[in-house]
């Protein structure tokens, strides 16, 4: 599975795979199950995660790098849970991805990332991940 193809889509929980595209909307399969269903431009919006990023300081830092990040301290910085104070995910947050501008990263984006990382580990998505990124890279 590659990380281009992982979606979130509007009005549906969690993430999905993108299977093909087509004019009209998205053939999505759910990443437990693996059924398959059709989404409507119509009706839904579609975000593959390759293309978010997050504010920085001086730029923007990809969700890549991010999960990346997260994955890499958590055995000594434990991800709190969504439903911690505000403070505490800003600070959180901080210790990740140190140069995050807070002022334009609001608190729900944050615990969307929370989110999509427990979604990805919980499903042992992540290492697979960055295991497909790095032999892709290496052979480009």
């Amino acid at each position: 599975m590659k990380f281009e193809n992982i979606l979130a889509v509007s009005g549906l929980p969690g993430l999905y795979n993108m299977v093909t595209s087509r004019g009209n909307g998205i053939l999505i399969s759910d990443l437990d199950t693996e059924k398959t269903r059709f989404c409507s431009v119509r009706k839904h919006q579609f975000t593959p995660l390759e293309t978010v990023a997050i504010y920085t300081v001086m730029d923007t830092t990809p969700l890549k790098e991010v999960l990346k990040s997260m994955a890499d301290k958590e055995p000594t910085l434990a991800v709190p849970s969504v439903k911690e104070k505000s403070p505490v995910l800003s600070e959180y947050f901080g210790q990740v991805l140190e140069d995050y501008d807070p002022d334009r990263v609001q608190i729900s984006d944050i615990k969307k990332i929370i989110k999509w990382f427990n979604f990805l580990k919980e499903r042992d998505l992540l290492k697979t991940l960055y295991v497909a990124a790095s032999s892709g890279e290496e052979e480009e």
